[in-house]
């Protein structure tokens, strides 16, 4: 998508203008009007993210600490904001120093003494820092995000299993074990640092679509690992697909199927067992699919969406829902209520 204005125009106040109730705010294509509600819980729960952070840019949370703020990040990257302009630029210029900070000397952004499933971090702070490279003002930090992502590129290449694909730790420390969801997360990191413009190895992205290729079943279905295959699952299918159309693969055979089974399953906004537990990051995936097929299918799809989202948000801006954290839950909730804004390059059609 080629957005008609920058972050920047939107910026001056438009924000405030959306928290009062004062402005149904239009989407980047300037064609669509949106439900007021909508943007009056987005910034609720954005105002949330920015009160329960640290001052050293990261959430108090005890698991996934590098993922979760990196997570966090990125919602307040979707509401317009850079590191330098907006309302959410302090709060996101302390989460990409606190991502920096996290930088090791083998390129891993993480810590694997405290994240035993540090992929998942490494990945989503490849997404972040790469989206807001593009935006970066300060000549110094730029600089700093380019040796981060450049070496957290290379690290991914090594961490890769045999099979193309990832897994919570490294190939090398993990047994050469690998699984879907932790891909995904490679993936989309990668695509990202290449459209940063981080040299990413081609060979490297075209391993991982075949690792994906290779776990797909005949219902379209992609199941949970290569080592591991089984049933498929709507969750990490709705995730594949998300992430090769990231990589700009709409035209393989398989993807039609993939996309057939993800619609059937996952179409109707359940609580069933197609998400696995996992609801808000089935959907967090899902969304992104949806949104790239057009308008008529985005459209009454996001208005189901959005609103069953704004329907469980806590009083004081925040969701409590599934497993993980309301940090992990608020940030998957308010990133699939900005999508179509379209100020994250990665999710843009």
């Amino acid at each position: 998508m080629n957005t008609t204005f920058s972050r920047r125009t939107w910026i001056g106040g438009s924000a405030a203008m959306a928290a009062s109730g004062l402005l149904g705010r239009k989407t980047s294509n300037g064609q669509d009007q949106r439900n007021a509600n909508w943007e009056t819980t987005t910034q609720k729960g954005l105002a949330w993210l920015r009160r329960t952070q640290s001052s050293r840019g990261h959430w108090n949370t005890q698991v996934y600490p590098t993922a979760i703020a990196a997570l966090a990040g990125t919602a307040m990257i979707g509401n317009g904001s850079t590191t330098t302009q907006g309302p959410y630029a302090n709060e996101i210029a302390r989460t990409a120093d606190f991502l920096i900070s996290k930088s090791r000397s083998n390129g891993l952004i993480g810590d694997p003494k405290t994240d035993q499933r540090y992929t998942y971090g490494h990945g989503f702070a490849m997404l972040f820092l790469s989206q807001v490279l593009g935006e970066e003002g300060l000549l110094d930090r730029r600089k700093e995000i380019v040796d981060v992502l450049t070496r957290a590129v290379q690290f991914s290449g090594y961490a890769q299993t045999e099979a193309g694909g990832w897994g919570y730790v490294s190939a090398a420390e993990g047994n050469d074990f690998d699984e879907g969801s932790t891909t995904i997360t490679q993936v989309q990191g990668l695509r990202g640092c290449r459209n940063a413009g981080i040299p990413v190895s081609g060979e490297v992205i075209d391993r991982a679509k075949n690792y994906i290729y290779g776990c797909k079943n005949k219902d379209g279905g992609i199941s949970y690992s290569s080592r591991q295959r089984g049933s498929s699952r709507p969750a990490i299918t709705a995730a594949a697909l998300a992430a090769l159309y990231n990589a700009g693969d709409y035209d393989s055979e398989h993807v039609p199927e993939m996309w057939q089974y993800t619609k059937k399953e996952l179409h109707g906004i359940s609580d069933g067992a197609r998400s696995f537990g996992h609801w808000h990051y089935t959907y967090l995936y899902y969304s992104q699919v949806v949104y790239r097929q057009g308008e008529d299918l985005w459209k009454p799809f996001r208005t189901r969406l959005y609103d069953r989202i704004a329907s469980e948000q806590r009083s004081d801006g925040f969701w409590d829902q599934g497993q993980i954290h309301p940090v992990y839950v608020t940030a998957c909730n308010l990133i699939m209520m900005q999508l179509d804004y379209g100020y994250l390059p990665i999710y843009q059609r």
